[in-house]
């Protein structure tokens, strides 16, 4: 498998597509190559078409996905405020792409377009529009009905309202659904770094109905929050204060569980009367959880040890990869740029890189495949 980045940040359209590609093309070295994730920056996303177009002047390849993101990897660089197109080429490899419909019926609805077969051994990059498809409901009908399917990718960023996102499959651009590809026989090495870690002690749910969580332990989530609140030191304060996070653990199996065991979902509301919580996901009773923060150290380390085992992981050397982090890391998180892409240089080399910031980022966390936020997904593939 040889793989290869271009990256153009030309303000055109059409010269921003065809220039990225023709830099892949080139560092291929002749190669033909058999895939194309193509990934640009809202700036382009009037222009889809012509970006496309651009790609398919300079570079003729069989199978092609891809999106108009908030942002835009390439190599080291994590470009958030200028226009940007990458192109990610793969050689070497066979490659079926899809596209996703959900069709509304009178019981809920119908998922049109692709059959996932469950073949243990294949990848699928997922590039889901969030406004128009159900992207959790997909992870757990093949998490529960054709487990060891393996799913990366991300919600498409580059559309701020329904009916803006852009998303390339082969020669066509579309605005809804789902778009995807199916690497038969890859698996690689995934990484799913998170964006925060635990505070306080983790707590069994006692009382919840759907999202609403009413009691922690026996007492009531608020009240555990003040009592964990009260006993951090004033700085770890400041991020509580800043925004806290719920995280459920995935393995039950864990004596304790730290960070990197968790799904991480945000507090939707709370009830100070009742001492209530609301949260994105519907928990049973007797799951554990455990209030989190986002922490930008945390992360850094998280990311850092999180590329070491995948390093070793993997036989051989990486040929590349394709990195999916979230919208609210970057500058907003860390207050530099290219933190991730210069973590994953430092740990694995200078290998051809490319990825979206996404709206939430898809990748495996206990053997299941999971929507995340605040995390870094990166799909690892060796030569």
């Amino acid at each position: 498998m040889q793989i290869a980045v271009g990256l153009s940040t030309a303000p055109d359209a059409r010269h921003a597509g065809a220039e990225a590609a023709q830099r892949a093309r080139d560092q291929l070295a002749g190669a033909s190559p058999s895939l194309a994730v193509l990934l640009a920056s809202r700036a382009h996303a009037d222009a889809a078409s012509d970006v496309l177009d651009g790609v398919h002047h300079s570079v003729r390849v069989p199978a092609l996905v891809g999106c108009v993101a908030h942002a835009v990897v390439a190599g080291r660089r994590e470009l958030e405020d200028e226009p940007a197109v990458a192109v990610w080429l793969a050689a070497g490899v066979p490659a079926e792409t899809f596209a996703l419909d959900f069709v509304r019926t009178a019981s809920g609805g119908l998922l049109a377009g692709h059959r996932f077969d469950g073949a243990a051994h294949d990848f699928h990059l997922l590039l889901p529009d969030p406004f128009s498809f159900p992207t959790e409901a997909l992870l757990e009908h093949l998490n529960t009905d054709l487990p060891g399917t393996l799913v990366m990718g991300g919600l498409v960023s580059g559309g701020p309202v329904p009916g803006e996102s852009r998303l390339f499959r082969d020669h066509e651009v579309v605005a809804s659904g789902a778009v995807g590809v199916r690497i038969p026989g890859l698996r690689g090495v995934q990484v799913v770094s998170q964006g925060c870690r635990p505070i306080g002690q983790p707590y069994i749910v006692t009382a919840a109905r759907g999202a609403v969580v009413t009691e922690l332990g026996g007492r009531s989530p608020i009240e555990r929050l003040r009592e964990i609140f009260d006993a951090l030191p004033p700085d770890q304060q400041e991020l509580v204060e800043h925004g806290v996070q719920i995280g459920i653990v995935v393995d039950e199996h864990l004596a304790t569980p730290g960070q990197g065991d968790f799904l991480i979902r945000g507090l939707l509301g709370a009830d100070p009367a009742s001492g209530a919580i609301e949260i994105g996901e519907e928990v049973e009773i007797g799951t554990t959880v455990q209030f989190q923060v986002r922490d930008a150290i945390g992360a850094d380390r998280d990311l850092r040890a999180a590329l070491v085992r995948a390093r070793d992981a993997l036989p051989g050397r990486p040929a590349g990869a394709l990195l999916f982090t979230c919208n609210g890391r970057g500058r907003r998180m860390f207050g530099v740029a290219d933190h991730d892409t210069a973590v994953i240089e430092d740990a694995l080399g200078d290998i051809p890189l490319a990825g979206i910031f996404a709206a939430g980022e898809i990748g495996p966390i206990a053997g299941r495949n999971a929507l995340h936020g605040f995390t870094a997904s990166l799909a690892l593939f060796g030569e």
